[in-house]
């Protein structure tokens, strides 16, 4: 009962902090200098039709019935209609978000992986933990779209490991179900199509990677340190389990709460990255799209890209927050 009560308090505060957020989006709208009527019929058009299509819009309703009319939009799915490609955002944002999401998700991976390497090296002390310690600090320190950069220098110009752009060479295709072609090319059984996706994927995903993967690996590590030195811990090495199986089986899971809750942070912060790194690796993403609508005041399409980042994110700190009320039930009660 308790963990049922932690989950429907996190639950509800997602829904106030998507409410919140819709309100900063309507308000932004209300005071932007973008006219939807000027967008929708162009600058010389009749002030009689001006007029008509303010009325057909809601646009001379009072604020909190268009604040509510917007709420209910987001909710049925309606994110309005973009003033660049005279498309649904929605259906726009359906059809570029595939390739940020398998981004996000494959950068998530690798930083996930390099966060447990450093940790478990940095505890174990194995040999060559030095370098990756020292490897991810000057990473990290570098700004992402740098780091693209210099990947990009180094394994495409240099070496001719990875390819440069885009998430698949002119010789290969796929359509599937998802979007995500690493993924639909192994459910279509083309496992060539699937390693030139994921050729094209590791270089954006690591760039984007190195800096979440040391946030998360130094809050896991002093997880580790802190729980070795629990009494439990004592009693397994005096039971004869060697270091790593005391590591694996007994410290690891009491260790990993911070690293959750960092986790579910740094996932939002490679949202926000990826904007960036899509335009380094012409990955066409939502960054290309919102890169596209900027200039031009497509005020529906940011604020939709916006209210989606700003969904995911919310999300993914919420779903932190059950994780660790799982991992560790005394957060829930």
């Amino acid at each position: 009962m308790a963990r049922l009560r932690f989950i429907a308090g996190r639950l509800a505060a997602l829904a106030v902090l998507l409410l919140v957020l819709s309100l900063v989006l309507f308000v932004l709208q209300e005071v932007s200098d973008a006219d939807p009527v000027a967008s929708t019929l162009g600058a010389n058009a009749s002030q009689e039709a001006r007029e008509a299509a303010r009325e057909r819009m809601g646009l001379n309703d009072p604020a909190p019935e268009r604040y509510l009319d917007y709420v209910g939009g987001l909710v049925t799915g309606d994110l309005g209609t973009s003033f660049r490609t005279r498309h649904p955002v929605a259906d726009d944002i359906g059809t570029y978000l595939p390739a940020t999401l398998e981004l996000v998700l494959g950068a998530l991976l690798v930083a996930l992986v390099l966060a447990v390497a450093f940790a478990v090296s940095s505890v174990l002390r194995w040999r060559g933990a030095g370098l990756v310690r020292g490897l991810l600090f000057l990473g990290s320190t570098t700004p992402t779209f740098l780091l693209g950069i210099l990947g990009l220098m180094l394994f495409y110009r240099d070496l001719g490991w990875l390819p440069a752009s885009g998430r698949l060479s002119d010789r290969g295709a796929v359509d599937g179900p998802t979007g995500l072609v690493v993924l639909d090319a192994l459910l279509a059984g083309q496992p060539a199509v699937a390693v030139d996706a994921l050729q094209h994927l590791l270089l954006p995903a690591l760039a984007l990677a190195v800096g979440p993967a040391l946030s998360i690996g130094r809050v896991l590590r002093s997880g580790l340190v802190t729980t070795l030195d629990a009494d439990f811990v004592r009693t397994a090495r005096a039971k004869g389990l060697t270091e790593r199986r005391v590591l694996a089986r007994h410290v690891m899971r009491n260790s990993v709460n911070g690293a959750l809750s960092m986790t579910g942070l740094q996932l939002g912060f490679m949202f926000a990255g990826a904007l960036v790194i899509e335009s380094v690796f012409s990955w066409p993403g939502l960054g290309s799209y919102l890169g596209a609508s900027i200039p031009v005041s497509d005020f529906p399409a940011i604020a939709g890209v916006t209210f989606v980042l700003g969904a995911i994110y919310i999300a993914s700190n919420t779903v932190a927050d059950v994780l660790q009320g799982a991992a560790d039930p005394r957060i829930a009660l």
